[in-house]
């Protein structure tokens, strides 16, 4: 995969996209390297779904990477829209 070669011949680059992140109206709370089928794991925090499509697009569109964004919700907000 290009995003590997790339992240292989220039480590920064991850940071770099995290400050592209920021660019897009986005901040990356948490970020794991991980084994398995996905190589990171980051927790993105967004205003709103609009930005986070806006970074997913962005990010997306490079064709280094393969995404996959899952909304998360608080316990309490959660609990709040089922009851």
């Amino acid at each position: 995969m290009q995003g590997v070669q790339t992240l292989k011949s220039n480590p920064d680059r991850l940071r770099e996209v995290n400050r592209d992140v920021e660019e897009l109206g986005a901040k990356v709370l948490h970020q794991w390297a991980t084994l398995g089928p996905f190589d990171f794991v980051n927790v993105v925090e967004a205003p709103d779904a609009a930005t986070i499509a806006r970074v997913s697009i962005a990010l997306g569109a490079r064709g280094s990477a393969k995404l996959q964004t899952l909304t998360a919700l608080d316990i309490e907000e959660f609990l709040g829209a089922v009851t």
